[in-house]
């Protein structure tokens, strides 16, 4: 089974919502870019909430989203796992990401907006108890934005993901 391993953490000007996702899946890894499987709904639920017309270029939407008080990062920053799929991810091998170092950095974060359930659990089993006392949080499990969560469509994920908008004013 591969071990495989996040990217590193995108982050905003005076970054106040970090978006966790759980670890990156095949076609993201592959193309090295968040969210790049092309039925994933993130990049056109992001730029409803920021009022940005996204680009087909990678870069250009990362640089799009530094203008913004926003970083992205996952739970988890390596793992072992075949497939795409959380639930695939083995519970015995994985690696958290340096989440209280991000926060310790970037003191302007006040939410941590999960992309799916997974990326909640995973940050509350590995990183929760390892958050300085003293950094008040907000968190909150938002639907996941991958074509896997098809319980709701996009427009359902965009109602539910516009709660970021008052945490980035």
């Amino acid at each position: 089974m591969p071990f495989v391993e996040s990217f590193a953490p995108v982050i905003g000007r005076n970054p106040k919502v970090l978006i966790l996702g759980s670890m990156p899946g095949i076609a993201s890894l592959e193309a090295q870019q968040y969210y790049a499987h092309p039925r994933n709904a993130f990049w056109p639920i992001m730029s409803e909430i920021l009022g940005e017309q996204w680009s087909d270029d990678y870069e250009h939407r990362i640089e799009q989203i530094k203008r913004h008080p926003i970083a992205l990062w996952d739970s988890l920053k390596a793992c072992r796992r075949e497939g795409s799929l959380d639930s695939a991810i083995q519970r015995d091998d994985r690696i958290a990401n340096d989440i209280p170092g991000l926060l310790a950095e970037h003191p302007t974060l006040h939410l941590i907006a999960f992309n799916g359930a997974a990326s909640e659990q995973y940050f509350r089993q590995s990183v929760l108890d390892k958050l300085p006392k003293q950094h008040s949080l907000d968190f909150i499990r938002l639907p996941s934005t991958s074509p896997a969560h098809a319980s709701k469509n996009r427009q359902q994920k965009l109602q539910d993901w516009r709660v970021i908008s008052d945490y980035l004013k």
